[in-house]
């Protein structure tokens, strides 16, 4: 009997599309990312983008590309699209998920571009729920519990969720890094998270500032002795608390301009 040939077809609301590769990447859950601000071309933490896209690389598909590979991409992403944008740039395995063949291989490299972004405004409610990120050191695709507990959140009044792990500690947002203040240190959560590019930006511009910060445990019973939270990512690098699960926070405000202070500090490169 003849063998049959198979071509892969997608169908997108009742449409069928012919380009077999938009499969690939539709379904290429094995992936990991990183998303930036452009701003008149250029990029601040260049620098943390790369290291976060080479170590999970490495843990992912066990090899890595090259800085100077990416850094093309972005370039020609940026001529194309404008100097003021967002970035997204996705590592991939075109075998897909599910498969041996996303072992020890060169991953592919994916540039999406979109209006610049700057956050929301504050402040914002959030709603504590139990619950840690598989992987949570890796920026990775897929993750469908994000956007649920978000909806879990707004269901009840809330503007996002916050996450609590199994040892009872504040660890993330949804796409969130944390920070808290109690009037004179910047306190960090001690708990297994991301370690997003802003935050290390931040980090890196209070030693220069001479702000004091630490990390600790936060729990919710820890949170009458502070006074002050912001969530921050690629988007922003604070946007006030008033709230967590009913306890407020009165001096977020003040937070919030501290650590946006400490972003302008950070100097921005043409990539």
């Amino acid at each position: 009997m003849k063998e049959q040939t198979f071509t892969v077809q997608t169908v997108v609301n009742g449409t069928l599309l012919q380009s077999s590769q938009m499969s690939q990447l539709a379904f290429s859950g094995f992936a990991h990312f990183t998303a930036m601000q452009v701003r008149d071309g250029m990029v601040k933490g260049m620098d943390l983008h790369l290291d976060r896209l080479r170590h999970a690389s490495v843990e992912l598909f066990g090899q890595a590309l090259s800085d100077e590979e990416i850094l093309t991409s972005v370039r020609t992403a940026i001529a194309a699209a404008g100097t003021d944008l967002s970035l997204t740039l996705t590592l991939y395995s075109a075998h897909g998920e599910f498969t041996l063949d996303s072992m020890d291989t060169q991953p592919s490299i994916m540039v999406r571009t979109s209006a610049p972004a700057n956050g929301p405004s504050g402040s914002l409610k959030l709603l504590a729920t139990e619950y840690s990120r598989p992987l949570p050191h890796i920026k990775h695709v897929g993750e469908i519990s994000k956007t649920y507990y978000l909806h879990k959140a707004a269901q009840q009044g809330y503007d996002d969720a916050v996450f609590i792990d199994d040892t009872g500690c504040l660890s993330e947002g949804t796409i969130w890094n944390l920070a808290f203040w109690d009037g004179e240190t910047v306190i960090w959560p001690q708990a297994a998270k991301l370690q997003g590019t802003m935050m290390s930006m931040v980090q890196r511009q209070l030693r220069l500032l001479n702000i004091k910060q630490r990390t600790e445990s936060v729990t919710l019973a820890s949170l009458p002795s502070l006074c002050g939270a912001v969530v921050m990512n690629s988007w922003t690098p604070g946007v006030e608390v008033a709230e967590i699960s009913g306890h407020r926070l009165k001096e977020s405000q003040s937070l919030s301009a501290l650590l946006h202070r400490a972003y302008q500090a950070e100097p921005a490169q043409v990539i």
